[in-house]
């Protein structure tokens, strides 16, 4: 019973400044309709910040432009990272909604749906796991295509509702952290043309190998990739692949590789150069006319 009040205490607090929830599907989310595990979130102390794990219904956490602020006409879905077994729901996600929703921009995290947790300790859970990482990636390959979907419906959700939040359809984009980077990219590199996002970022991401190979689409879509050196997955070098495919495919780019910050720094400080990331992203948004 303390867990379950626990959970739900959760549940409020995140959802303490979102304007709503929307869930993605009516019913049971297709693909899954037999998962019976319960969402439930926790404090991880190897993340140092509050996950949300065992999502089997996926859903979008609203974050309106305040009144006051100029809406810019821009939206901008949102997917944590956690090695689809967990969502680090607050440092990649709520907290990076709340900054760009006070500068016009219309943000929705993504709660997409992730692998099983046997445990109450998803984030250790997946490190384990991680100790036989091709083992591990393999058996995350019907999860990450139902979390991809997810992702598709999320940008299909924001522009079929755009007059709802006062959207303009052709400024709709997407940013994935890590495993969430994975989410953003199949919406660029497998989906529809007519639903494509219009921009894409990706932070300290590494999608695998198979779609780094898929061809870029022809609609240009300028991306934003960030990542540090010291990355303690050893993602750095999938940044750079991601960046040399958007450039050799002529397609508009900017690469920012920090010395230091480790993997998930998210919108977390350690008193480094890394830190400063958000402003280089609203910076590039500017550039590009989503933050104008």
């Amino acid at each position: 019973m303390k867990k379950i009040i626990y959970s739900l205490f959760l549940v409020s607090g995140l959802m303490a400044n979102a304007q709503e929830s929307v869930q993605l599907y009516s019913g049971k989310a297709p693909g899954s309709e037999d998962w019976t595990q319960k969402e439930a979130q926790m404090y991880s102390d190897l993340f140092k910040t509050e996950v949300v794990y065992n999502v089997t219904d996926p859903s979008l956490l609203v974050y309106q432009v305040p009144k006051g602020v100029k809406n810019t006409g821009t939206a901008i879905v949102i997917a944590p990272g956690g090695g689809f077994q967990s969502l680090s729901i607050n440092r990649e996600g709520i907290e990076l909604a709340k900054i760009l929703s006070a500068k016009g921009i219309t943000a929705f995290v993504l709660k997409y749906r992730l692998n099983k947790t046997e445990t109450n300790d998803p984030a250790r859970e997946m490190m384990d796991k991680l100790k036989d990482r091709a083992a591990f990636e393999k058996n995350s390959l019907a999860t990450i295509q139902l979390a991809a979907q997810d992702g598709k419906n999320a940008l299909k959700y924001v522009r079929s509702n755009a007059s709802k939040y006062g959207i303009d359809t052709k400024k709709v984009g997407i940013i994935g952290f890590s495993a969430g980077s994975t989410v953003a990219m199949e919406t660029v590199l497998d989906n529809a043309p007519e639903q494509l996002p219009d921009f894409v970022a990706n932070i300290y991401g590494g999608p695998r190998a198979e779609l780094l190979s898929v061809a870029t689409p022809e609609k240009n879509i300028p991306m934003f990739v960030c990542a540090a050196s010291d990355d303690q997955l050893k993602l750095a070098p999938r940044s750079i692949q991601l960046y040399n495919k958007w450039l050799d495919a002529g397609q508009s780019v900017e690469l920012h590789m920090y010395s230091k910050g480790g993997h998930g720094f998210g919108t977390g400080k350690q008193n480094l150069p890394v830190d400063s990331w958000e402003i280089r992203f609203e910076e590039w948004l500017k550039l590009q006319g989503f933050l104008n």
